[in-house]
């Protein structure tokens, strides 16, 4: 039906068939594109040959013709195609995949003649080079991975690491690639030659910094923190004006899990180039992970509106990394208020973006952009998919339901309370202090943001009267209203809701959802999230205490109703398979005795059943033996953070033993030095346990 109506349509365009016309050539690719998705490949292709020369997009044309003729089977033609598409663009994958598919080399040989050809031909083009380094494996991966590093450290390239990053999930490849590069160091440094027996002409001195910082990346890939600092330290001494080396140096100790060390020398980076915008934005995502948000706010401000704070101009340039990493550095801080701040003002940005695609509407349909439109509707179903939502939701979700467990106090009444306990000349004395600090800090405020607040008055004035216009007001985002919100879980939800219908495929969506039913005591949701995440991840650790977490609590309910009772028994069964809980924790120990988050997991619940097993408990949740796979700052900080909390009970003997061996593992790491008094030891283990976990999620 659509097909026909387009085609009636069409007819009705009064274009002759020796024009070019734009938004007749866009109507003929929609046009296409809908027969390609309802499988329509020889009407595709039939199509799109008869229309060819009143298209505009030629390089479209051909991407259509060679993928129609692949699915037709008509392979001989479609590597005609792709290679002519190689021809236009040498460094396109998808090219290369398109030609393996249509020649089916039979044998590794044939496919690495293939790129051998094409490498020939395109001298300077890098993909063809780089893809057979896959698929290759033994001497032949040697010989090529040894003339693909030769020429890109003589000619300088610093992406180098990042091109062959993928190559290290290979062992045997990481080995090549360490020989190699290390006696290419060795080499230089004693001839200028990448091998000890050449001859000719030797490597300039800057090939032997680049081998260093490769090496430096190289090492820290692997975990080998100090052989790597070493590297960039060296690397760093020979030239101290390169801010790709002092990138990388912020990138070690961020890995390290010393994310000051990190902050300080990606200020240093930054320092180099002041008008880089990149390096900037890099400091500030620096800075904000190791809590310092004053200092990023000041970093970001050299790039925003003059007369105007960098923090409502990033917030109006809808600049969401910058706040969904300040969203979270509040929440380490424990400032819920300016954290669940910047999660509504990111959740005002998609909301926005959602009423801006009205504007679109007329104009797309005017101009016959129609795939472009078709694109801007798919997203909008699917808009809260994204990532910066889907943290902002997750920090709002963990700040309201501990809000919820912990919620705050009353700082007047509280201040209230502990004068009570002070004598007259200690609450005078204490009074006249609190004054006195007070008025420092007012004034300091005054005078730093006098002339500022004088210049922002008519901006904001002007924008809030255009914005009422548009949308209506908006409610004034106050962080000591937000964190002292009446329904913390209400408020939660509101956040959830999105997330279930469009994250649904991310397992912590659901048990983020798990958290805030089991609060609210509603057991057939419960059942559902715990459902779904274990359709998504059956074995996840996180999953494993949310399932024993459940299961006791609807045995300690005993006066559910029938039905629910009934309902929750069944599903129950295909989880459990009739075992009790100790069995079933038991078994989930058993089977994942390598992994450290998962053997934490089941400690903390082996300990949550029967506070008589501590002792074995711990022993099985800070094991540190050779065999395991995850032995990372992640793991050992998540480790550290339940020993110090109370998840195993009163265990400060374990937890100062288990932190010395962290510390022989990762002397560089904050979190595992020894403090210098108890208060001290509290601090570091809370901050710097929060820290690690949340940010080198994405990174180890």
């Amino acid at each position: 039906m659509a097909l026909k109506l387009l085609e009636e349509f069409r007819k009705t365009q009064q274009v002759p068939p020796n024009k070019i016309d734009y938004e007749y050539s866009e109507l003929i690719l929609y046009q296409n594109q809908v027969m390609r998705e309802a499988d329509l490949f020889q009407e595709s292709l039939d199509h799109i040959e008869t229309y060819e020369k009143q298209i505009c997009d030629k390089l479209m044309v051909e991407e259509i013709k060679g993928e129609m003729l692949l699915r037709l089977g008509r392979v001989k033609e479609a590597a005609e195609v792709y290679r002519d598409l190689i021809d236009r663009n040498a460094e396109n994958w998808h090219y290369y995949e398109g030609l393996e598919q249509s020649l089916q080399p039979s044998t590794l040989e044939e496919r690495l003649r293939l790129y051998e050809e094409v490498s020939k031909r395109y001298s300077r083009a890098l993909t063809p080079r780089r893809i057979p380094l896959n698929f290759v494996t033994g001497e032949k991966c040697q010989e090529l991975l040894d003339k693909f590093l030769r020429v890109h450290f003589s000619k300088g390239c610093p992406p180098l690491f990042t091109t062959l990053k993928s190559l290290y999930n290979n062992l045997e490849k990481v080995c090549i690639i360490q020989d190699l590069v290390t006696s290419y160091e060795v080499s230089l440094k004693t001839c200028d030659y990448f091998s000890l027996y050449e001859n000719g002409e030797k490597e300039p001195p800057t090939t032997l910094l680049w081998v260093q910082y490769f090496l430096a990346q190289h090492f820290d890939k692997l975990g080998q923190f100090s052989l790597a600092l070493d590297y960039i330290n060296t690397a760093i001494a020979s030239t101290p004006t390169l801010i790709e080396l002092f990138y990388v140096k912020a990138r070690i100790y961020k890995h390290v899990g010393n994310l000051k060390e990190a902050a300080k020398w990606m200020d240093e980076a930054q320092s180099l180039d002041t008008a880089d915008r990149f390096i900037n934005s890099k400091c500030a995502k620096y800075m904000l992970r190791a809590n310092l948000v004053k200092e990023a706010e000041e970093m970001c401000s050299k790039f925003t509106r003059e007369g105007t704070s960098a923090m409502e101009n990033l917030n109006e340039m809808q600049c969401m990394w910058f706040q969904t990493e300040c969203a979270s550095a509040y929440q380490r801080l424990e400032k819920y208020g300016d954290a669940l701040k910047k999660c509504h003002e990111v959740e005002r940005h998609f909301f926005e973006i959602t009423d801006d695609q009205f504007d679109f509407h007329t104009y797309c349909m005017r101009k016959m952009t129609l795939r472009a439109y078709v694109d801007l509707l798919r997203l909008e179903d699917v808009l809260r998919q994204h990532v910066f939502y889907f943290r902002a939701a997750k920090s709002a979700i963990e700040i309201y339901l501990k809000l919820h467990d912990s919620p705050l106090t009353n700082e007047s009444k509280e201040q209230e309370v502990n004068s009570e306990n002070l004598s007259a000349k200690e609450l005078k004395k204490m009074l006249s202090k609190q004054r006195r600090a007070q008025k420092k800090a007012k004034l300091e405020e005054e005078r730093k943001h006098a002339e500022r607040e004088r210049q922002q008055k008519n901006q904001k004035k002007k924008r809030d009267e255009e914005e009422e216009e548009t949308s209506g007001p908006k409610e004034e985002l106050l962080p000591e209203k937000l964190e002292r919100v009446e329904g913390p879980l209400e408020e939660a939800i509101k956040f959830l809701t999105p997330l279930k219908s469009l994250a649904s495929d991310n397992i912590n969506t659901h048990l983020l959802a798990f958290e805030i039913y089991f609060r609210k005591g509603k057991f057939l949701l419960m059942l559902q999230s715990v459902k779904r995440a274990f359709a998504i991840d059956s074995n996840n650790p996180c999953l494993h205490e949310c399932l024993i977490k459940f299961s006791k609590s609807v045995a300690d309910h005993s006066n559910l109703p029938e039905i629910v009772n009934t309902v929750l028994t069944q599903e129950m069964q295909k989880i459990f398979v009739n075992k009790d809980l100790e069995s079933f924790n038991e078994e989930f120990l058993k089977h994942n005795t390598t992994s450290i988050q998962h053997l934490l997991s089941g400690a903390k619940m082996m300990y949550f059943l029967d506070k008589s097993r501590q002792e074995k408990a711990i022993a099985i949740a800070t094991r540190l033996n050779e065999t395991m796979i995850d032995k990372n700052v992640k793991t050992l900080t998540m480790v550290l953070e339940a020993l110090f909390n109370g998840s195993f009970g009163n265990c400060s003997a374990q937890y100062e033993e288990y932190r010395t061996a962290c510390h022989k593992l990762f002397p560089f790491t904050p979190a595992f030095l020894p403090a210098t008094n108890e208060e001290d030891s509290s601090t570091a283990s809370l901050n710097h346990a929060a820290l690690n976990h949340d940010v080198l999620s994405n990174e180890i």
